[in-house]
């Protein structure tokens, strides 16, 4: 134990440094402002694995971390569809996920955005329209915004939420 604290007195404490200029900082207090403005709290986002490799919530879940700070920005993940604005959906749709993609999207309250997240949710991918998929989320669900990649960065999937409350059919890239 002394010796990482000697190593951090002699170093010092190594981070990244935000890549945040001073006019996306801006950016990002006036959009905070402008989500509690429109909502009154917190943008309510419902995330829903349609059958993906897990690549793209690995993107989605570095949303969370200190460096992207989702939270602080007035947009927060919630366990109901109930409590949500927005769905985020990931992978080609599976089969066996249509009935339950189905659910998700009529449970949740008026007004409702959906964002089709990676190659796979725009047009299913590698894996396209086959016995075991629907193809892409846009197939089953009304898409407001698609975010290409593969997967995509989490700068990317911010954009395309922001995107598809902007203005519906919204297309980042």
């Amino acid at each position: 134990m002394f010796r990482t604290i000697k190593q951090i007195a002699r170093v010092g404490i190594i981070t990244e440094t935000a890549k945040l200029s001073g006019a996306t900082l801006k950016h990002y207090t006036t959009l905070q402002r402008d989500i509690y403005s429109v909502f009154g709290r917190a943008l309510g986002v419902r995330h829903v694995d349609a059958g993906s490799c897990n690549g793209c919530e690995l993107e989605i879940h570095a949303l969370n971390n200190a460096y992207y700070n989702l939270e602080g920005l007035g947009i927060r993940f919630v366990a109901s569809p109930r409590q949500a604005d927005l769905l985020l959906v990931t992978g080609p749709v599976s089969r066996n996920m249509l009935a339950a993609l189905h659910q998700t999207h009529d449970a949740m309250p008026e007004p409702k955005w959906v964002v089709a997240v990676g190659a796979c949710g725009i047009d299913g991918g590698i894996f396209g329209r086959n016995y075991a998929s629907a193809g892409g989320v846009d197939a089953v669900i009304p898409v407001d915004a698609w975010v290409p990649g593969c997967p995509p960065q989490p700068e990317a999937i911010l954009e395309g939420i922001l995107a598809a409350l902007v203005k519906p059919n919204a297309h980042t890239g």
